[in-house]
């Protein structure tokens, strides 16, 4: 399948991705794309094919921090590796995941939902990996949200959900860091204020809806009882989980993933026993989470 972008409006020639599609809804693999030599209007190509298809595989890349930051700062404006965790003697745009100091993924997530403006995309290559093992699964919320039933989309359109990064990051914030985290938005972290986004989330882009809700950081619906929040939140996880909803990623080394943080979540598999797994991710500035209009 070939993808050609009209970028007349912004005086950049077009340019036509080949892609080879995962399946009928979302995720694909981009063919003969080089990272190092991609002009203007590739890129430009390339940031609208993965809000089209918000999972985009690049083969062969072998990139080195300096050319991951590179590309990402072509894509959009970068933020820190990560609010809390300290990678150590790697750039500040990297987020170093080592299976050797607890750098799992092993719970369904979207990428930092517990600030009040998440990423809005994740770029992610493999440093080390096991022999087998260590796949990434991708849900697409927007499939989810478009195949619920619909009084139960009438239902989630008027919620809104607490997100509290402290279940998985406060004590490592305190105690490792000291109260002192990493510059995220201008700011210091210097404690994790959970924040209230809604549970459907629209699109800047495209104007879809999709569930953006999350087992990781995700901790309750607002204005309701908690047996009623873990029984709907319980429900919409099963929902985006549903095989249909997702792709899934066998890594090799020069691989290079890139995902639409607005309408995915994402799970790694520990599956590698005691071998070694290092990922270095980056995540492009997004915006502040909007609902649909009642």
């Amino acid at each position: 399948m070939s993808l050609t972008l009209d970028t007349r409006t912004t005086d950049i020639p077009s340019a036509t991705l080949t892609l080879d599609r995962f399946g009928p809804g979302f995720g694909a693999e981009v063919l003969g794309f080089d990272v190092a030599g991609a002009s203007d209007a590739q890129i430009v190509a390339l940031q609208a094919a993965l809000v089209e298809h918000k999972v985009l595989v690049l083969r062969d890349q072998h990139l080195d921090d300096d050319a991951h930051i590179e590309l990402g700062r072509r894509l959009g404006e970068l933020t820190a590796g990560h609010p809390v965790h300290d990678s150590g003697d790697v750039a500040a745009e990297i987020y170093s995941l080592d299976s050797q100091d607890n750098g799992f993924a092993d719970v369904w997530h979207t990428d930092v939902t517990f600030m009040r403006r998440p990423p809005l995309g994740s770029i992610l290559r493999p440093v080390v990996l096991p022999p087998t093992g260590g796949d990434t699964n991708w849900a697409d919320s927007q499939l989810a949200y478009e195949s619920l039933s619909a009084p139960i989309r009438d239902l989630v359109d008027g919620l809104t959900a607490i997100h509290d990064g402290n279940r998985e990051f406060g004590y490592y914030l305190e105690q490792r860091r000291g109260g002192q985290g990493n510059e995220w938005d201008g700011e210091r972290v210097e404690r994790l204020v959970p924040v209230e986004h809604p549970v459907v989330r629209v699109h800047p882009e495209t104007g879809r809806k999709g569930l953006f809700v999350n087992p990781g950081f995700t901790s309750h619906i607002v204005g309701v009882s908690d047996a009623e929040s873990r029984s709907i939140l319980d429900l919409l996880y099963a929902h985006l989980t549903k095989p249909e909803h997702i792709v899934r990623h066998r890594w090799r080394l020069g691989d290079l993933v890139l995902w639409d943080n607005r309408s995915t979540a994402h799970y790694a598999n520990r599956d590698y026993g005691t071998a070694h797994r290092v990922m270095h991710r980056i995540t492009l500035r997004g915006d502040i989470p909007v609902g649909p209009r009642r």
